[in-house]
């Protein structure tokens, strides 16, 4: 997080969107960003090609402009040093949201969205950006200690070393400007068919190669950084859930296959947008077709 853009959150008015606000105010704090506060609504479309009656504006008009207004009143309330910006957007939230990654450092959404039936763990919203937007996605969910910030762990899903390497470097950014320490896992399965204990040996040993390989440039563009490197056997979903409730922030790569434009997002973090115990940032990484199965 470098550069000017600014993180854009999508807000929705629901009291779920509330510490996804404070969540990103502090965010932007910590990076001397920008926070841009958007509110996508279809039905502010539709009202607009209605013409109202005398010069009151339409009820859902009203609403969207004093839901942005408050969100930013309490981002104001929360650090008045944060350059905070709205925009109603008369689109469907999470087009609205989309049209933004192209502009933006990272995209922040709560886990669930205004309207959404309860029992859902993820809002479709959430869930439609993650897994579509060409900027990272950051998911505000978790416990009241993962919201705080005060584990001091950030948390990376290695992934493989041509695929990752964005993850990565997000992850080593994150864990700089925070002055934490990084939590580096890289997942490995033993065979299912019977084999001997050396084999299971090799299989950790590749898994800790493949880690020093994908870490090897952030880590040396980031020498201050603090890396617990892990080697873990198990599911690598199972043991990043288990894992994110001692982090505060897990970050995970999804690979976007060129010229594909349907959901693009595996089941690693999927999982974790459903289930981790602290915020999920999903970085994407742009592949060849020819690389993906």
């Amino acid at each position: 997080m470098t550069t000017e853009r600014p993180l854009v959150v999508g807000v929705d008015g629901s009291d779920g969107s509330l510490p996804v606000v404070d969540w990103a105010v502090d965010e932007a704090a910590r990076h001397g960003l920008p926070l841009r506060l958007v509110h996508g609504s279809l039905r502010e479309r539709y009202e607009g090609l209605t013409p109202s009656i005398g010069p009151d504006r339409p009820a859902g008009q009203v609403r969207a402009d004093h839901l942005v207004a408050s969100a930013a009143e309490r981002a104001g309330r929360r650090n008045p040093g944060v350059k905070v910006s709205t925009d109603v957007v008369p689109a469907d939230a999470t087009d609205a949201l989309l049209r933004e990654s192209d502009n933006a450092t990272a995209l922040i959404t709560g886990s669930r969205s205004h309207g959404e039936l309860r029992g859902l763990l993820l809002g479709s919203v959430g869930l439609a950006v993650a897994a579509r937007a060409h900027c990272p996605v950051i998911v505000v969910r978790g416990d009241t200690a993962g919201l705080a910030g005060t584990r001091q762990r950030i948390l990376l899903g290695a992934g493989s070393p041509d695929t990752g390497g964005e993850a990565a470097r997000f992850a080593f950014r994150e864990t700089e400007v925070r002055g934490c320490v990084l939590d580096a896992v890289r997942a490995w399965r033993r065979p299912a068919h019977p084999s001997a204990e050396a084999s299971g040996r090799g299989h950790e040993e590749r898994a800790r190669t493949e880690l020093d390989e994908l870490l090897r440039d952030a880590s040396a563009a980031h020498p201050g950084v603090r890396v617990d490197r892990t080697a873990v056997e198990g599911p690598a979903r199972k043991v990043l859930v288990h894992r994110s409730a001692a982090a505060d922030l897990v970050v995970v790569g999804a690979r976007r296959r060129q010229g594909h434009l349907g959901l693009q997002l595996g089941t690693v973090a999927h999982t974790l947008l459903h289930h981790a115990e602290c915020p999920v940032a999903v970085v994407p990484q742009s592949v060849p077709a020819e690389t993906l199965p």
